[in-house]
C-alpha cells in the first residue's frame, strides 16, 4: 500500500507512527487500526508492517469550530483604514457589500479552498457557521437551501468533516431592529429557518456519515427571546452555536434591551450544556465567566480574528480555573494556521497580564495543555467523537515531522509547545478525518485545482464590483 493512497471511510487503514500522543500519553512505536472511520486497536511497541503507512509523531487532530468560509475571499481587503476610527462595526459594513455580489459558484470554490487550506493546516473538521441563505435582496433560491449544498459540495470534493451550522437572523439588531439592505441575504423567520434546516438536513445525508447538522442562533441581537426559545426547542439533538458578547457595543445594546448581559442572560434563559458553544464570549464578569465554565459548554476562541478585529481577549484565567473548556476557530479566515490559533489565544493573555504561561491551571506544558483541550473542545464542539487517539474514537488524525527546524531539539515533553510556540503549518506531513487520508506530504491531492478554482471565482466576483 502507498503512502500516498487516499482512503476513503469504509476501508481499512493501518498506521504507524514512530510517536504518538494517545489518550494516556506518549508512546512509542504506535500502531494504529482503523475501520470505517473510527480506531479499533491502538499497538504500541510494534514495529512497522509492510502494508501501513508510515509517518514521524501522530497527534489527534483539532477541529476548527467556527468559520464563515465566504469571508476568506475578501481577507487583505479591509486593512486601509478609512477617515475617522475603524471598528468590528465599520468591518462588518464592508462585508456586507463584498458578500452582496458572491454567486452560488463563487461560494463553493472560496469553500473548497478554504476547506483544502484548513486540512493542510491541520484541522480534520469545521463547523461552518452558515448565514449567507438567500439571492441579493433577500429572496430565496428555488431550493431554500441552495447555499447549504454548495458548502456540501465543497466539504464532499475536499474531504473535511462537516458540522453545519445554519444561521437564524432574523433582525438587525437588538430589539428587533428591521434587517438592514445588507442583511437580507441573511434574513428568515424561524418557520423559513426551520424548512431550511430541514431541507439541508436532507441533503446532508449525501455526505459521509461523520457529517453532522446543528443550529445556529447568529447572536442574541439578531433573534429574540420567543424566537431563541422556540428554535432551541424544536432542536431537539445536535449542536447549537451562538455568538455571544464578542464586543462592549453588543453587550450595552442587549443589556438596555434585555435587562442583563448577553452571557449572563443566556445561561438564566435558556438549557445552556455540552451541546452548546459559545462564539468569542469576550467581554464577560467573573460571575459570568464561571457560570459559562459550569455549564459544560465549549467556548468557541477565534484568537487571529478576534485580535484582527479588536474584540479583545478572552478572560481566560479564570475560565480554565472554573474547569471551562474551549476550543478554537478560523473564524472570518483571515489567516487559516492552526498554530497561529494557539500562540494567538496565549500570547493575547499574556499581553494583557503582563505574564508568561497563562493558559494553564497549575504547572505543566501550556502547548500540550492547549493542544490538547482545544482538542477535545472542538470535537464537543462539532458532535464528533474524538478529540484523542484512543479505540472507538474517530479517526480525525495528524501527523508532524518532529524533524523540521522548529522541533528538531526538542524532547518529546516539549514538542507541543514547539509546535504551539515555534512552529509553522508546514510541519503537519499527513491529515485523515474520519479515516480519510486527504493530506500527504502536507498537500490536500486536489490543491491545485481547488486553487485554481477559487482564484478565477475571486477574480470574477472582484470585477462585479469594480
Amino acid at each position: 500500500m502507498s503512502r500516498h493512497k487516499i482512503y476513503k471511510r469504509g476501508d481499512k487503514v493501518v498506521i504507524h507512527a514512530k510517536q504518538a500522543l494517545l489518550a494516556e500519553g506518549w508512546a512509542t512505536d504506535v500502531r494504529l487500526t482503523v475501520e470505517g472511520g473510527t480506531i479499533v486497536r491502538v499497538e504500541t511497541e510494534v514495529r512497522p508492517e509492510a502494508d501501513d503507512s508510515c509517518v514521524d509523531t501522530l497527534l489527534p487532530a483539532l477541529a476548527n469550530l467556527h468559520s464563515h468560509a465566504f469571508q476568506r475571499a475578501m481577507a487583505g481587503m479591509t486593512e486601509f483604514r478609512q477617515a475617522g476610527r475603524d471598528s468590528f462595526w465599520t468591518w462588518r459594513d464592508l462585508m456586507y457589500r463584498f458578500m452582496d455580489r458572491m454567486t452560488p459558484d463563487q461560494m463553493e470554490a472560496i469553500a473548497a479552498q478554504v476547506h483544502v487550506e484548513m486540512l493542510e493546516a491541520g484541522y480534520a473538521s469545521v463547523g461552518e457557521f452558515h448565514y449567507v441563505h438567500h439571492q441579493p435582496g433577500g429572496a430565496p433560491y428555488d431550493n431554500i437551501a441552495e447555499l447549504s449544498e454548495r458548502i456540501f459540495a465543497a466539504a464532499s470534493r475536499t474531504g473535511i468533516g462537516l458540522t453545519h451550522l445554519p444561521v437564524l437572523y432574523t433582525f438587525g439588531g437588538a430589539g428587533q431592529v428591521e434587517l438592514a439592505a445588507g442583511q437580507r441575504r441573511f434574513g428568515n423567520d424561524v418557520d423559513r429557518f426551520l424548512r431550511l434546516t430541514e431541507r439541508a438536513a436532507t441533503a446532508l445525508r449525501g455526505l459521509p456519515t461523520d457529517a453532522r447538522i446543528g443550529i445556529a442562533p447568529h447572536s442574541l441581537r439578531a433573534t429574540c427571546p420567543e424566537d431563541l426559545a422556540r428554535v432551541v426547542g424544536v432542536h431537539g439533538q445536535g449542536p447549537i452555536h451562538i455568538h455571544i458578547a464578542e464586543q462592549p457595543r453588543e453587550v450595552s445594546d442587549i443589556e438596555a434591551w434585555l435587562g442583563a448581559r448577553p452571557v449572563a442572560w443566556l445561561l438564566d434563559n435558556q438549557p445552556v450544556d455540552e451541546r452548546w458553544c459559545l462564539i468569542h464570549a469576550t467581554h464577560m464578569t467573573s460571575a459570568e465567566t464561571r457560570d459559562m465554565a459550569a455549564t459544560h459548554a465549549v467556548a468557541g476562541l477565534c484568537p487571529i480574528t478576534e485580535a484582527n478585529l479588536g474584540d479583545g481577549p478572552f478572560n481566560g484565567p479564570e475560565y480554565i480555573a472554573a474547569g471551562g473548556r474551549f476550543g478554537i476557530g478560523s473564524d472570518s479566515n483571515i489567516n487559516i494556521s492552526l498554530t497561529e490559533e494557539l500562540r494567538t489565544l496565549e500570547y493575547s493573555q499574556r499581553l494583557r497580564d503582563t505574564g508568561r504561561n497563562v493558559m494553564i491551571a497549575g504547572q505543566g506544558s501550556v502547548g500540550e495543555f492547549l493542544y490538547q483541550s482545544a482538542a477535545r473542545g472542538g470535537a464537543q464542539a462539532l458532535d464528533r467523537n474524538g478529540g484523542e487517539i484512543a479505540p472507538g474514537r474517530i479517526a480525525d488524525l495528524v501527523a508532524v515531522d518532529s524533524q523540521r527546524p522548529a522541533l528538531c531539539t526538542l524532547s518529546r515533553h516539549a514538542l507541543i509547545d514547539g509546535l504551539a510556540f515555534a512552529a509553522k503549518d508546514d510541519v503537519v506531513t499527513d491529515v485523515w478525518s474520519a479515516g480519510r487520508h486527504m493530506v500527504t506530504e502536507g498537500q490536500h491531492r486536489e490543491r491545485d485545482a481547488i486553487f485554481a478554482g477559487y482564484r478565477a471565482a475571486v477574480q470574477q466576483l472582484l470585477d462585479s464590483l469594480a
